[in-house]
């Protein structure tokens, strides 16, 4: 009876020393995992500080919040990112950057065949703002991006994080409206791992307003937006009011373009679209399902 008391004691005493191992070990690997965390987070906040940063661009983080926006998509410096339609490069000096070392940046860019001259210069311009500054940027593969037609914007199941800033409203006014946009978020859904993550950020416009509104404003209803993307596969899994501005009411003569940066329109009112500011702005977080 006693050997068997011992034994029994020996055994929970191994037992108790197995479980304080598996606790250290988990405590440790917690430990690292914020650091990196914290590390990251000091690494994206230093890219967003940059001096590279063009200035034009810097004076427009009070309404883009691109450490917030980009915090909300999950960001990490070792992701395969695909970065939709980058225009000048605003959210590409800090993607391409933060991604260099450790990660992979796809720019999906305008076709060099659109029939639109302006998609074709800013595409121009965009390859040579990346040509001249190859410390920066030499490491981002340029890809196009012309849905339905063109759609292979990275390898398929590739990405862990797809970003577009203020396109959908493109895909649904240039033709093709709701077929077009989906064709848009398809191929977006083929670029992502299962378990990747969409980001959306585009202008708002009202849930009481028709959608035919839509076609010429460069607002769109949150609701079409979220049932495209549920249509093509994905699953929402967030919404913010990170880039929203209650000042909006998304009902100017020229549309969204009347709002600065573009300021388009008459000139007499300038000052008052400068006081609403940039456009109320839908944020909205999409996954992948994991099937």
């Amino acid at each position: 009876m006693r050997d068997c008391v011992g034994h029994c004691a020996s055994r929970q005493a191994a037992r108790v020393r197995a479980c304080s191992v598996l606790l250290a070990l988990a405590a440790s690997l917690y430990g690292q995992g914020l650091a990196a965390a914290a590390a990251d987070d000091a690494a994206l906040r230093a890219v967003i500080a940059g001096a590279h940063r063009s200035p034009d661009f810097v004076a427009r983080d009070g309404a883009r919040h691109p450490y917030e926006t980009l915090s909300l998509f999950g960001i990490r410096p070792d992701m395969t990112v695909v970065e939709i339609w980058p225009g000048g490069g605003w959210y590409t000096e800090i993607l391409a950057p933060y991604l260099r070392e450790r990660g992979k940046l796809y720019a999906t860019h305008f076709s060099v065949t659109s029939e639109l001259k302006y998609f074709r210069e800013l595409r121009a311009d965009f390859l040579r703002k990346l040509a001249a500054a190859p410390a920066l940027y030499d490491k981002v593969e340029v890809t196009e991006f012309d849905p339905p037609r063109a759609v292979a914007i990275a390898p398929p199941n590739s990405a862990d994080l797809v970003l577009t800033f203020r396109n959908v409203h493109n895909w649904t006014m240039r033709g093709g409206g709701e077929e077009r946009t989906l064709a848009a978020f398809a191929a977006m859904y083929a670029a992502l791992k299962p378990g990747g993550i969409l980001g959306v950020v585009d202008h708002r416009l009202p849930a009481n307003r028709p959608l035919g509104d839509q076609q010429e404003s460069g607002y769109l209803r949150e609701d079409f937006v979220i049932g495209v993307a549920q249509r093509a596969g994905f699953r929402l899994v967030a919404k913010s009011e990170i880039n929203a501005n209650p000042k909006d009411h998304a009902d100017h003569p020229d549309g969204v373009w009347n709002l600065p940066p573009s300021l388009r329109g008459d000139a007499a009112k300038r000052s008052d679209y400068l006081a609403i500011g940039e456009s109320d702005r839908m944020t909205l977080k999409f996954i992948k399902p994991i099937h």
